[in-house]
């Protein structure tokens, strides 16, 4: 592997600063919060005036099947102990910073998150070694996306979340350090994205990062519908993630 591929990948895992990556496909409980039961569960959309539950939330929420081509996974404990310390040098790019960190924005009174990574099509079992080794380093370089569904107490209180994402970008569009620890990642730009998210209302964002010299790309895409707000945060190992279209869309869909 060439040492820029070494850079981007260190650049990827540093922008997060999560075990979001490293355990893309692992299975330990989530949020702390009692889960959906196995197997089928029927979705609907809380009542009116009444913030969801945890568990409306997790049958809500993203499930294995979902979005074709793409694994689901839970957020793992680990996850959510790190998300804890990601910080901003700039408190002004907090809402920003609280999206991409596996947390939703303003005092949610519940909160679901899930994991999603874009699977390669798998080689025939008769390729060349070549083109298996290029299907297994194309598996690396797939887009991960955050999804994390939070209730509020109402349409207003959820959209003030958006609110604050919206003038959050626009304070933070020279950029903005993301701080976990020791580590910190160079934002140099966050600007309006071209993307028909759905919903009641959104924002989204790309985001560009530069680390060393090396650069990346990520996405941040809010949708609220009612008093729930879907956040998704993409970016990818190899630097350049995708937007995660089928990913927003296959959630505000299944919000209804």
């Amino acid at each position: 592997m060439r040492r820029s591929t070494v850079r981007r990948t260190a650049l990827a895992a540093s922008a997060m600063s999560l075990a979001l990556l490293v355990s893309a496909c692992g299975s330990d409980k989530s949020e702390g919060k009692k889960d959906e039961p196995k197997g089928k569960a029927s979705a609907s959309a809380p009542a009116a005036g009444k913030a969801a539950s945890a568990e409306e939330l997790a049958k809500l929420i993203l499930a294995e099947g979902d979005v074709p081509g793409h694994k689901v996974t839970e957020a793992t404990a680990a996850d959510l102990a790190t998300a804890k310390s990601v910080t901003s040098d700039k408190a002004e790019c907090k809402p920003l910073v609280d999206a991409m960190s596996l947390r939703s924005g303003g005092a949610p009174s519940a909160i679901v998150i899930r994991k999603v990574m874009a699977m390669p099509k798998s080689p025939a079992p008769d390729a060349a070694p070549e083109d298996k080794m290029k299907a297994g380093l194309s598996a690396l370089g797939g887009t991960i996306t955050s999804d994390t569904l939070g209730a509020y107490a109402d349409a207003k209180a959820a959209g003030d979340v958006i609110a604050a994402l919206k003038k959050s970008g626009a304070d933070c569009a020279g950029g903005f350090n993301l701080v976990a620890g020791s580590d910190k990642t160079k934002f140099t730009k966050v600007a309006p994205a071209d993307f028909a998210a759905g919903g009641d209302e959104a924002v989204s964002f790309t985001l560009n990062l530069d680390a060393e010299g090396t650069t990346g790309t990520t996405h941040l895409i809010a949708v609220r519908k009612g008093g729930t707000v879907a956040t998704f945060y993409a970016l990818s190992l190899a630097g350049q993630a995708e937007q995660p279209k089928a990913v927003v869309e296959g959630q505000v869909k299944k919000l209804g």
